[in-house]
C-alpha cells in the first residue's frame, strides 16, 4: 500500500567510532528513579516497581543544539540523565539477558514543561503536555557498552551558565539500568532503537531563553543545549 504523505524519518543518534547513526525507535523514561530527586518533587521512589513514561522519537534534540523555549509553560525545567541504547531483540528477559542486550550508553536531558506536569499530577492526570514534547529528549554520541567501564560510581552533573545545578552518582540510581529493561520488558517487545532514559538526580530546576546548559557522566561525551526565544 502506498502512502498517502510522507513522514519524517527516524532520527539517528552519533555513536563513537560509527558513521552510520543510531536510528530512534522509541523512547521510554523512568520516573522517580533517584531517592532525593523523588523527595524535592514531594514524592518517593517506588519501590515495589518502576514506572515509565514516554516521548516521542520526534522529541529527539542532539546535543549542541538551540533550542526554542516551549509553547505553553513559563517553567522550563532540566534534568540530566544516563540514557541507555538497547541493540538486540528483548521480552521477558531476565537481568543477566537485559544486560547483554545494551548497545551503548549516552548523557542525556529530558526537559520538562514543569508548571503543566505538576497540574497533571494535581488531576492526576497523564503527564504528556509535560514530557511528550518537540525538542525535549537532548541526547550526546553514543558511546558502545564496550568502552564504557560499566554503571558504578560515575558522577552525573548539569550547568546552568557557571552554576552548578546537579551534582550525583549513578551509584544513587534506585533501580539498576539491568532491572529496568527486564522490567521493561515484562510489557514491550523491545529493539534495537529503543532508547530508556534513566531518571535524574536532585537539583532540577528552571532555565530561561538566552541560557546555556552543559552536563556530563564520567566516561561519555558531555552533552550542550541552549534556550532561545519563544516561537
Amino acid at each position: 500500500m502506498k502512502a498517502l504523505f510522507e513522514i519524517p524519518a527516524s532520527p539517528l543518534v552519533p555513536v563513537e567510532g560509527e558513521e552510520a547513526g543510531y536510528p530512534v525507535h522509541r523512547i521510554f523514561c523512568v520516573g522517580r528513579n533517584y531517592a532525593a530527586h523523588a523527595a524535592e518533587m514531594g514524592a518517593e521512589v517506588d519501590r515495589e516497581e518502576p514506572f515509565y513514561f514516554t516521548k516521542p522519537a520526534s522529541a529527539i534534540v542532539l546535543s549542541g543544539a538551540e533550542i526554542p523555549y516551549p509553547p505553553g509553560t513559563s517553567n522550563l525545567h532540566h534534568e540530566m540523565e544516563l540514557v541507555v541504547a538497547i541493540g538486540a531483540p528483548l521480552f521477558k528477559a531476565g537481568t543477566e539477558e537485559a544486560a547483554k542486550a545494551v548497545y551503548g550508553f549516552a548523557c542525556g536531558l529530558d526537559m520538562t514543561r514543569r508548571d503543566l506536569q505538576q497540574a497533571a499530577r494535581v488531576k492526576q492526570r497523564p503527564w504528556d503536555l509535560g514530557k511528550a514534547f518537540e525538542n525535549s529528549a537532548v541526547i550526546g554520541r553514543i558511546s558502545k557498552a564496550a568502552t564504557f567501564a560499566g554503571i558504578g560510581d560515575q558522577r552525573i552533573w548539569l550547568k546552568v551558565g557557571e552554576e552548578l545545578r546537579q551534582d550525583g552518582r549513578l551509584s544513587e540510581l534506585a533501580w539498576s539500568v539491568p532491572e529496568l529493561i527486564s522490567h521493561l520488558s515484562r510489557y514491550y517487545h523491545l529493539r534495537q532503537g529503543d532508547l530508556l532514559y534513566t531518571g535524574t538526580p536532585a537539583g532540577v530546576g528552571p532555565v530561561v531563553a538566552g541560557e546555556r546548559i552543559t552536563g556530563g557522566i564520567d566516561g561519555l561525551e558531555p552533552i550542550e543545549l541552549s534556550i532561545g526565544p519563544a516561537e
